[in-house]
């Protein structure tokens, strides 16, 4: 695969990066590649906008680069997987498990890529419905996770979870997190659940500080369909999130419906990738 023509994607609404993206931008150009700006992009940040060509996306790029950190890259990653487009992530200091790029070494890594030193990952994503009188109301796909909250309140919520159509446990606590094997490396983490290779066909489903001490992280094959039942609680009503943005709110008798997603996201790792030492960085294993 030959990548001729590419979307870059600027922290969502960021001008501060302004000087990484232009830098990246014709280093691009300079190798006789096409670029356009995506729609994350600050609009103080000048250059030919993908919605400029007059095209559809997926005739328009064959690759998003996404600069900033991974609630951009999830963003864009959802929108590209919808046309099959593949993604890759410049990271600009933070944490970044997606964008796992160096903005301080872009140059030799897209180099690599644009030379086709590269493979690319089909990593599973979700699909989240809200269930309200009988009707699903919203879906919205993830890449990392779905999440139902008590929000803002020091009350618990209450919910029941079924897999498969067969109840597991009703659970009295702060929520509970749905995540993929990509998003085990993120809030399901901080909350006590299991690390997964990105690539294993598997969902967790994590319990956020249930009142019950037995309620423990587990692991489920990647064709559960999940549903979450809302029920009467100290809180009456709690809020759903999907990859950190809000999703909806859910009341007594509602439900949240967490299913394989059809499409897959698909990001390009530079060969000699590891996901081990990834993890060692990040994580700061010793």
């Amino acid at each position: 695969m030959i990548f001729k023509s590419i979307g870059l994607f600027g922290r969502y609404q960021d001008v501060a990066v302004k000087a990484t993206l232009n830098e990246i931008r014709e280093h691009l150009e300079q190798r006789g590649r096409s670029v356009f700006l995506g729609d994350t992009t600050h609009q103080e940040i000048e250059g030919l906008r993908i919605g400029d060509s007059g095209q559809p996306l997926a005739e328009t790029i064959d690759l998003g680069i996404v600069v900033g950190g991974d609630g951009t890259m999830l963003h864009v990653t959802s929108a590209l997987a919808r046309v099959s487009l593949p993604v890759i992530g410049i990271n600009m200091g933070r944490l970044g498990f997606l964008t796992d790029i160096p903005a301080d070494t872009f140059r030799n890594d897209l180099d690599l890529m644009l030379e086709g030193e590269f493979e690319i990952e089909e990593r599973m994503m979700l699909k989240a419905g809200l269930t309200r009188n009988g009707a699903i109301q919203a879906e919205r796909l993830a890449l990392n996770d779905v999440v139902l909250s008590k929000g803002a309140t020091g009350k618990m919520i209450e919910f029941d979870t079924r897999v498969n159509g067969e109840p597991i446990g009703r659970v009295r606590g702060d929520g509970v997190i749905v995540a993929t094997p990509t998003g085990s490396t993120a809030y399901a983490l901080s909350a006590g659940g299991p690390i997964l290779h990105p690539l294993l066909p598997a969902i967790v489903l994590t319990p956020i500080c249930p009142h019950t001490l037995g309620q423990r992280p587990i692991v489920l094959d990647k064709y559960s369909d999940i549903q979450i039942d809302f029920v009467e609680s100290d809180n009456e009503k709690g809020h759903a999130f999907v990859d950190g943005l809000d999703f909806a709110v859910v009341h007594t008798g509602e439900s949240l419906t967490i299913t394989p997603a059809e499409l897959s996201a698909r990001l390009v790792r530079i060969k000699g990738h590891s996901h081990y030492e990834v993890l060692h960085s990040k994580l700061g294993w010793g």
